[in-house]
């Protein structure tokens, strides 16, 4: 279904676009090369069990969730298809 100038399947590609998006926003965020020992912000011991769940870990479990409160929202709101975007 066409609404108004979009084509049909506009919506769709829009959506697909968006979840993509997020996609390679979260995969770029994973933890990469080797685990530290030791939490590099406080110093605490990182448990092995968190090690090998997660290869390069660099945070304690109580540090890694402050840091992620502190993070900000990410709104998801794919500008692409809007019409805002497509006037100019």
């Amino acid at each position: 279904m066409a609404g108004g100038w979009s084509r049909d399947g506009a919506v769709q590609e829009q959506i697909d676009s968006t979840v993509e998006d997020a996609l390679q926003r979260a995969r770029s965020e994973l933890p990469r090369g080797e685990s530290l020992t030791h939490c590099e912000e406080c110093d605490e011991p990182i448990p092995q069990a968190r090690r090998e769940a997660m290869p390069g870990v660099r945070l304690c479990i109580a540090c890694q969730s402050e840091r992620d409160k502190q993070r900000t929202a990410y709104s998801g709101y794919n500008r692409r298809g809007s019409k805002d975007s497509q006037l100019r």
